[in-house]
């Protein structure tokens, strides 16, 4: 299988002198082609870091970050950051716009965004017309609006309920398998990692370094709540607590 993503002794260092901070140090990580991939780590560890180096709105400090594919990595937050101004399907669009895309190109591509998100019959609602899911949707919308075949996802559903996180999980394992997608997402939740994961990163406190990987063999279509996962879940958390705790002394 080939390589979508790799990080050679990858380092972050901000600030210069006595103020500098070592945020990521010398991580090395391989993903691959149509692989889903969770970073988990405590706060502060450095996963939204490495996203950013990861989608070229960074440089790192040291090391080589390369990523395969046209374009720039799509990269999705926790904040779904829709224009409030903008209908739903403005704001799907609005990327292509920007790309100099013609009109009839983009209204296509935006009908049938809108119809893999489950949400045709609101392209002409506002954000505020919408539930925080929904909202999530449209912005998953718009970032795959540019064909990208990377997706890098900042706890996109850390501020969604329960039973809303648990349906955009099956929406996104279903847009994942059908577009081959690549898939680096970054939660702090073990659970929805070992639910989403075909591998399961585990960063050390700041300095961030990889220090584990769990390979999540567990067939799919996947529960959160399964006793399967939730043994699974537990393993990684021990050995967070125990980095965390390691960091601590």
């Amino acid at each position: 299988m080939s390589t979508a993503v790799a990080l050679e002794s990858v380092s972050m260092v901000y600030g210069h002198g006595r103020n500098a901070l070592l945020a990521l140090d010398q991580i090395s990580l391989t993903v691959r082609t149509g692989e889903l991939v969770c970073l988990v780590g405590a706060s502060g560890c450095g996963k939204s870091t490495l996203l950013s180096l990861i989608a070229g709105l960074d440089r790192p400090s040291g090391g080589t970050v390369w990523v395969d594919g046209a374009g720039t990595p799509g990269l999705m937050f926790q904040d779904p950051a829709l224009f409030p101004w903008l209908s739903v399907a403005g704001n799907v669009e609005l990327p292509l716009k920007l790309g100099r895309v013609p009109q009839d190109v983009r209204r296509q591509r935006c009908t049938e965004l809108l119809a893999t998100v489950h949400l045709s019959e609101f392209a002409r609602k506002r954000p505020h017309e919408l539930s925080g899911g929904m909202r999530q949707r449209v912005a998953l919308a718009r970032t795959l609006a540019l064909h990208t075949p990377v997706l890098l996802m900042d706890e996109p559903f850390g501020a969604l309920d329960a039973m809303t996180r648990d349906r955009l999980h099956d929406e996104l394992e279903r847009i994942w398998t059908e577009r081959g997608l690549t898939i680096v997402f970054v939660t702090h939740n073990v659970r929805e990692a070992v639910r989403l994961a075909d591998r399961v990163v585990l960063l050390s406190s700041r300095p961030g370094r990889v220090i584990w990987e769990q390979v999540v063999d567990l067939p799919r279509p996947r529960r959160i709540d399964s006793p399967a996962a939730a043994i699974l879940a537990a393993g990684i958390t021990d050995r967070l607590r125990a980095a965390v705790a390691c960091h601590d002394d």
